[in-house]
């Protein structure tokens, strides 16, 4: 019928052949707890890629991998996403222990690491990231994709020795098409960045990325994390509870607007939560973001320093003492990511 004619279509084609055949395999770039990624150059042309390796699972019982589907799920997104701020996927490979994705080399490192190696950034400087990253959200929300893995770790710089780098959203195995009038629940993601819909057990949508913008919008203007406690369950009790404040030892310089961005962010009704589009019109984000350009063609630096970053994760990860302890009720875990 045509249903199943369409499935196949935008089914995703994975080739049963060496990947070892068609790329040189380079140096490991980084792994996780089911995926390895290394450099790689493509012999027919000398480009250089990175190759996920991702491990596959012998069975749906079974922990050690990933399952086939869910790969597929992973691929068929990334085939359908051709944007500037998104990592792009340029081949597919199989065998019996692996799939192997071949991505867009993004060779700049991660966002917090640059920003560690700056030491110091300016408000003004901040929404020139900030945008970029709304940007690559836009792009997938206005085809229904939810990310549902928005944390600094996934977001890369193309290039870091330029003026203004390139933002480009990574990982997509955890992203999901919303279908309209379908209900989808899930617990996953990392616990620091997931929405209290997450943690609640509740329909998930677009909303649960733009909570985790707010999450890294308030790290990225602080250094400190809002929500982050001593355990993973303090720091889920600390979401569903709302326990977060603007410490003025970290907020003393930001901005009323730059606050009401993350308030609107981090709001725990989905339908009062800021929706993409709300964000790219948000004053903070207009006005800060058209200063940072005005400042680049003259090459000027934008007026005011407002976060200092000492060390890659010493900064970012810092635990906010907390003045109330919060009980959360004992959940289910599976499919959180630590």
């Amino acid at each position: 019928n045509l249903f199943c004619f369409l499935n196949k279509i935008t089914m995703a084609v994975f080739k049963q052949q060496q990947v070892e055949n068609y790329y040189e395999i380079g140096e490991e770039l980084g792994s996780g707890q089911f995926a390895i990624v290394k450099q790689c150059r493509e012999k027919s042309s000398g480009r250089d890629f990175a190759a996920k390796f991702i491990k596959k699972s012998q069975s749906i019982a079974s922990r050690r991998g990933v399952l086939r589907e869910e790969i597929e799920r992973e691929v068929n997104i990334l085939q359908q996403i051709h944007h500037p701020n998104i990592v792009m996927l340029h081949d597919v490979f199989e065998n019996k222990t692996d799939v192997v994705l071949i991505l867009e080399l993004v060779s700049g490192g991660e966002l917090f690491d640059f920003l560690a190696e700056k030491e110091s950034l300016s408000e003004e400087e901040a929404t020139q990231f900030i945008k970029q990253i709304l940007e690559g959200v836009h792009y997938l929300h206005t085809r229904n994709i939810a990310h549902f893995d928005l944390k600094p770790e996934n977001i890369m710089l193309l290039d870091k020795n330029t003026p203004l780098p390139r933002i480009k959203l990574i990982d997509f195995g955890l992203a999901h098409k919303i279908a309209e009038g379908v209900e989808f629940k899930n617990i996953f993601g990392t616990p620091e960045f997931v929405a209290p819909e997450i943690v609640n057990y509740e329909p998930l949508g677009l909303e649960a990325d733009m909570w985790s913008v707010g999450v890294i919008t308030y790290i990225l203007l602080s250094g400190a994390s809002p929500f982050l406690g001593e355990t993973k369950q303090d720091t889920l009790g600390n979401i569903s509870a709302m326990n977060y404040e603007f410490d003025d030892e970290f907020f003393g310089h930001t901005s009323e607007l730059a606050k009401n961005f993350i308030r609107q962010l981090l709001e725990k009704d989905t339908k009062k939560r800021l929706t993409i589009q709300d964000a790219l019109n948000h004053p903070w984000i207009k006005v800060c973001y058209e200063l940072v350009i005005v400042c680049l063609k003259k090459r000027q630096n934008p007026r005011r320093q407002v976060c200092h970053f000492s060390a890659p994760r010493e900064c970012v990860y810092k635990v906010k003492n907390k003045k109330t302890k919060v009980h959360c009720p004992q959940m289910s875990t599976q499919g959180i990511l630590l």
